[in-house]
Formats: structure tokens, sequence, C-alpha cells
């Protein structure tokens, strides 16, 4: 793989727009789109909808809930490959234990995903961009479902940064490069 980049920040921060302007800038129309949302009710569907519309027509779009990397060993090449994003693919890992959910069963779940998806991303010729969001910044969660869902996103977070050769932050949908700021910083 070319490079692997993650582009993290809060909730409509920019991270999709900012990572289809560069995965034209980078591959023209040669992407590969992952989508990992699953459109649960109306207004989610409606969302998903827009964000299709949004995409260029010659991109190819790839859905994957889970089984990401996997999904992506079958897709075949890309110059570019963008996972939209890992948020849901965590949120869907999450979701499918349910009540039965426990830090470590879904940890290890979050985990083996997360492996795969670099794995099959370090596996391709492209450059791979995943899109994720950060919901470490605010509150400890009131419900320990949301604790959990928070532990674990920011766990694989960290996971991505660390493999991720740039990691750009959002806020009001500007970006800012900050692994290699975290690495003059460790100097």
């Amino acid at each position: 793989m070319h490079q692997l980049i993650l582009v993290t920040g809060g909730a409509r921060s920019g991270k999709s727009d900012f990572a289809q302007a560069l995965g034209s800038r980078l591959g023209g129309d040669d992407v590969l789109f992952v989508a990992t949302a699953q459109a649960g009710d109306e207004e989610m569907a409606q969302r998903i909808a827009v964000h299709r519309r949004a995409r260029p027509a010659a991109w190819r779009t790839l859905e994957a809930s889970r089984g990401v990397g996997r999904a992506l060993r079958q897709a075949g090449p890309a110059s570019v490959v963008i996972i939209d994003c890992l948020t849901m693919l965590v949120s869907n890992l999450l979701l499918s234990f349910a009540e039965n959910a426990t830090f470590e069963s879904t940890m290890t779940a979050v985990d083996v995903e997360a492996q795969e998806l670099i794995e099959a991303l370090r596996a391709t010729k492209g450059t791979g961009i995943v899109v994720t969001n950060e919901v470490g910044l605010g509150i400890v969660p009131a419900h320990r479902m949301a604790r959990l869902y928070r532990d674990l996103l920011g766990r694989a977070n960290a996971l991505l940064a660390r493999q991720s050769d740039q990691v750009y932050l959002l806020v009001s949908g500007l970006a800012l490069e900050i692994k290699s700021l975290a690495q003059e910083g460790s100097h």
C-alpha cells in the first residue's frame, strides 16, 4: 500500500467531505468507497442517500457493515480505498452482541476487525483512507453500552492511528495533520 491515512474529528466536522476530496485527488475515478452504515430507520436511510449522491458516479461502492477486511480482499484493486466509517463499523459489531456485550468479548471482536482491515488495506496497491469519529472528548457516558462503545472506538482509533502514515483531525471543516506534530513533539 502506498499509505494509510486516518481522518478523525467530531460529528459533522467535515471528515467525509475531506476524505472524498483527498480520495479524488489521489485516485481520480479509481476509488473504492466502502460504506459501513446500515439504514436502521428512515432518517438514517436519508443520510445514506445523501452520502451516495455526494460521491462521484465513477467510484465503486462496497457496502459492508462488518467483515470489511474480508470484503476488501474480494473487491479487487483500486488506487484509493475509502472506509466511511470505522465509527459505524464498531457500532455494528457492538450491536451484534446485543445486551450480552462485555468489554472483553467486544474488544476481541473489534481488535480482530481492525487488524483484518489494516491487513487488507496494506495488501492493496493503493492508498487507504479510514474515516472515524473522535468520541472521547466529552463527558463519561451515563449508560453502560455508551461507555463500552466509547472505549471500544477509542481503542480502535488508537490502533489505526498507530498504523497510519498520516492522521488528520477535522474541526469545523478545517483539517490539521496531527501525526507529524505528535512525532515532532516526541523528539
